[in-house]
């Protein structure tokens, strides 16, 4: 009886370390600080931080375009020329790199809007003076109207067609009409920004060139809208 008690005991032992042999082994406390580090490393990837610094920029420049002094002038215009180029960076970065990350791809495009929006309602703020027609109060309000209610139209088509399916998320994909139109935009607003600084020569013809080129961009704003629209037309045809 007591051997048959023994051998028991050695099959219930037995069967004890078989089963702690399948189980999960517990991660050590050094293991899941490195985990924590490999997911906190691939959520502030470079071009994540770039973009964030674009966020951050946003009431910088706000602040420097109301500071009454050279230097504010001078520093509203190098924020956003900085801003322009890191905006192309980041892409660049992402995918020369492969360091794309969900968080990244949305919070790019709202880096941009924000920083756009900015310059935009900063300039309706103070109007400038343009040769010939002197201070018109909505020519800025018109075109900055016109790409605010864009970006803001465009932002919820795209979030109305990733919510149905793929072919209208196709149909919103980014054209070269709207790189186009980023590009006169970045221009545009970088030389009214820089217009305002008086010790740079040839504000005549500064100011002039840069409501010619956003209201370019406000007109390509409109039509890549127009593009989009006739494109989940068509898919909604189907």
């Amino acid at each position: 009886m007591s051997e048959m008690g023994s051998e028991n005991k050695i099959d219930d032992v037995g069967w004890y370390n078989h089963d702690s042999q399948d189980q999960p082994l517990s991660t050590s406390p050094s293991m899941q600080i490195h985990n924590q580090q490999q997911q906190h490393s691939k959520f502030l990837t470079l071009p994540t931080v770039l973009t964030l610094g674009r966020v951050a920029a946003v009431p910088l420049l706000v602040a420097t375009f109301y500071a009454d002094s050279w230097w504010g002038r001078t520093a509203t215009t190098s924020i956003f020329i900085v801003a322009a180029i890191t905006d192309w960076l980041d892409g660049y970065l992402a995918r020369k790199m492969k360091l794309g990350t969900a968080f990244g791809a949305f919070l790019d495009p709202v880096a941009d809007k924000l920083m756009v929006a900015a310059a935009l309602i900063l300039l309706c703020s103070r109007p400038l003076e343009v040769a010939l027609s002197g201070e018109v109060p909505w020519l800025f309000t018109v075109p900055a109207t016109s790409i605010i209610g864009r970006e803001i139209t465009m932002s919820a088509v795209r979030e109305w067609a990733a919510s149905r399916n793929s072919k209208l998320l196709e149909a919103v994909a980014v054209n070269n009409l709207g790189k186009w139109k980023t590009a006169t935009q970045m221009i545009s607003l970088t030389i009214l920004l820089a217009a305002r600084d008086s010790s740079l020569e040839g504000p005549g013809i500064l100011v002039p060139s840069g409501v010619i080129l956003l209201y370019i961009s406000a007109g390509l704003s409109i039509w890549s809208l127009a593009v989009y629209v006739s494109k989940i037309w068509k898919v909604l045809l189907k």
